[in-house]
């Protein structure tokens, strides 16, 4: 009998019933990009139409074309140029990369502006006049400063991963560089949290602005599963070399401190594990080589500080190892988010001393679930140094008890219980 073949019907792409102009849909195309994502979904046509936002979603949900497509488009029509403020170089790196893909189907050129780059090459760059400008607070105001820019032309104001910026003490500089730009414009504001310095930013700076919730404050990724390990300080080590071993994929682990993190990525080297580091004694030709290295698979293993918390956007991450419990818990959830990315599942484990009990509960309360505890054959077993007993899993999908009643929820924790213990986190170094 002879075959008949069925012509496939294309899927429609999402991105055009929000908007979106056909150089742009051709460009998501290309990259795959059909189904908005829930913040994208929200965000595109508000801020196509011209609205102030402030955007509260949680990181790995696609912010970057939340804003960038609008951006673009009205840049596209309009006079005028576009400012984005960021934490981190990583991350502006890795936002330019967007910005720079769609911005080249309509002759918008983007420049990055972060410390450790050569100022005079950032200079010559500047006068090429591009109409998006990428910048970490610091580095823009030595140019403001030395006024190799000026901003009374932004009309697209936008503030990625605000609170992070806060967090990082920047905002002496962002309240400088707000009053620098014009009045009349449009500002996005992007944010995993909404403290109260974001808050009287918004009331100072926006006009009447749409505010996009897709997750509660706090809400870590819903498709990464959540596991604690308790182990003494002196056995850290060799409980991450086993997470490495049970692992095939690539692996980012957190260190709370930069010599922490150099520290383990010698050992790690020693032992035989392919592993670069990224933290801010690195300079930035030695930071872009590590990220380039962990993204092309030369590296298998990226140890990093919190600075690279937010700024690390790696497809396939498979596994986050939190090698120390962060100072700050909402860096938890930042932490986390690196894997489990647009709709892939992943997983986090967490290395906690026997002393650590109450930085822990910090954590579970801001996300507002347990943790599981679990025990790994192979390593020695340990108990919390103070508290009530706990039943400890002897596996990924065993059950546990830490002072209070249970309940199942996403994540691969439960949630709810009310602790008895509470601690207060230690400051940053």
């Amino acid at each position: 009998m002879r075959q008949m073949t069925i012509p496939q019907t294309p899927v429609p792409n999402g991105f055009a019933r929000l908007g979106v102009s056909a150089k742009i849909l051709q460009i998501l195309e290309h990259k795959k990009f059909r189904v908005p994502t829930p913040i994208q979904l929200q965000s595109i046509p508000v801020g196509i139409e011209g609205k102030d936002i402030i955007g509260l979603a949680q990181t790995g949900t696609g912010k970057t074309l939340a804003f960038g497509i609008p951006l673009i488009q009205r840049l596209e029509c309009l006079p005028g140029r576009a400012l984005i403020l960021l934490p981190t170089r990583e991350l502006a790196q890795q936002v330019e990369e967007v910005i720079a893909q769609l911005g080249r189907a309509y002759g918008i050129g983007s420049v990055v502006l972060i410390g450790g780059d050569s100022m005079m090459r950032q200079r010559q760059a500047l006068q090429r006049r591009p109409r998006v400008i990428i910048a970490t607070p610091g580095r823009l105001l030595d140019h403001l400063e030395r006024r190799s820019v000026k901003l009374d032309e932004i009309s697209i104001l936008v503030l990625d991963e605000a609170d992070r910026m806060l967090d990082m003490g920047f905002a002496p500089q962002i309240n400088q560089i707000l009053h620098k730009v014009p009045k009349p414009r449009q500002t996005m504001l992007f944010s995993a949290t909404m403290p109260q310095a974001i808050v009287q930013i918004a009331t100072a700076h926006m006009a009447l602005p749409v505010r996009i919730e897709v997750a509660p404050q706090g809400t870590a990724a819903e498709n990464v599963a959540q596991e604690i390990i308790i182990v003494p300080k002196e056995n850290k080590i060799a409980a991450l070399e086993h997470l490495l071993h049970e692992s095939k994929g690539t692996v980012l682990v957190f260190s709370r401190t930069k010599h922490g993190a150099r520290k383990i990525c010698r050992t790690l080297q020693t032992m035989g594990h392919r592993s670069a580091e990224i933290h801010a004694d690195r300079s930035q030709p030695q930071r872009r080589e590590a990220l380039a290295g962990f993204k092309s698979g030369k590296y298998r293993v990226l140890i990093a500080t919190d600075i690279a918390a937010r700024g690390i956007d790696v497809e396939s991450i498979e596994l986050v190892v939190n090698f120390d419990l962060p100072s700050n818990p909402g860096d938890y959830v930042h932490r986390i988010g690196r894997t489990g990315r647009a709709g892939k599942s992943g997983k986090a484990i967490t290395l906690v001393t026997p002393d650590e009990r109450s930085q822990l509960i910090q954590i579970e309360r801001l996300i507002r679930k347990q943790l599981p505890i679990v025990q790994r054959p192979g390593l020695p077993a340990a108990r919390f140094a103070t508290g009530a007993p706990q039943k400890v899993s002897q596996g990924p999908r065993g059950s546990f008890f830490r002072g209070g009643p249970s309940r199942s929820g996403p994540g691969g924790g439960g949630g709810g219980g009310r602790s008895r213990f509470s601690g207060r986190p230690r400051r940053r170094d």
